[in-house]
């Protein structure tokens, strides 16, 4: 028996912080930020949230790698940045990240009733995440409660590599029983969660305003100018197709256009 495609999508994956909950992407930094303080370092929100995407023991050693950030490690304990004071940084940052993350559990406003059109229409939802699991034990209730429960989770560390290696992917396809790659979807609002759909054959989507790119919780967003709206949701577009997005949005709320643009294609015989 031949197996045959039949153009349809199958499957949505989507990041968490910034995409589907933690409008703005906020908990992660303020644990980094604060991580680093613990250890004599002052590291900027912006400087946070610059390896955002990845998985957090990678974060911790791109953000001490920074030449910026390397050099204030060097003058307050005398010596370079190395992989033991990345070892010791998250085990300060996991603790406290399982602390932080349920404050910013709420969902981002639009999610539910996309994953809800979504399902309605026959995909299957996973997720993929830079948290470890021991984070996502603690977020997960919290977002079961307000509706929103993926039919798989991946996290880093339950595959080899994490992003922007495609592995969390591909567990996550596994997991979900969808193929080929090209029938699902990466929602996500950072350039390693992009990249990692791309490795994994994926068709892409970024997430703008709601997400690390732009960094603001939704009043602080409310409030700026229509100029500065602009010029923030320029430069995470910048950032997202840089990466390799093929498509993208203010967040999950506009979703559905783009899914019906993608299953358009694909039936048209269109690949990623």
């Amino acid at each position: 028996m031949t197996l045959r495609y039949d153009g349809a999508l199958k499957a949505a994956i989507f990041d968490w912080a910034g995409t589907v909950v933690d409008f703005g992407c906020r908990a992660p930094v303020r644990v980094f930020v604060e991580a680093f303080r613990r250890f004599g370092i002052e590291i900027s929100e912006v400087e946070a949230r610059v390896p955002m995407g990845l998985p957090k023991w990678e974060h911790i050693k791109a953000l001490g790698m920074l030449p910026a950030v390397g050099a204030r490690w060097q003058a307050i304990h005398g010596r370079p940045f190395t992989d033991a004071d990345v070892d010791n940084l998250y085990g300060t940052f996991l603790p406290l990240n399982v602390e932080v993350v349920t404050e910013y559990a709420k969902l981002v406003p639009g999610a539910e009733k996309t994953v809800a059109a979504l399902r309605a229409r026959g995909l299957k939802i996973g997720s993929t995440t830079g948290y470890a699991r021991q984070i996502m034990d603690a977020l997960v209730p919290l977002t079961v409660d307000q509706g929103y429960t993926p039919d798989c989770i991946v996290c880093p560390n339950e595959v080899p590599e994490g992003r922007p290696s495609p592995l969390m992917i591909y567990k996550c396809l596994f997991e979900l029983g969808a193929w080929p790659a090209a029938a699902a979807v990466k929602i996500d609002d950072t350039a390693p969660g992009i990249e990692e759909g791309r490795h994994a054959g994926l068709w892409t989507v970024g997430v703008t305003l709601s997400g690390n790119e732009v960094g603001l919780p939704p009043d602080d967003l409310a409030a700026l100018s229509t100029a500065e709206l602009a010029e923030r949701r320029r430069h995470a577009e910048t950032r997202l197709k840089a990466a390799g997005a093929h498509f993208v949005v203010d967040s999950v709320a506009d979703l559905m256009p783009i899914i019906d643009l993608i299953d358009t294609r694909l039936k048209a015989g269109d690949m990623p």
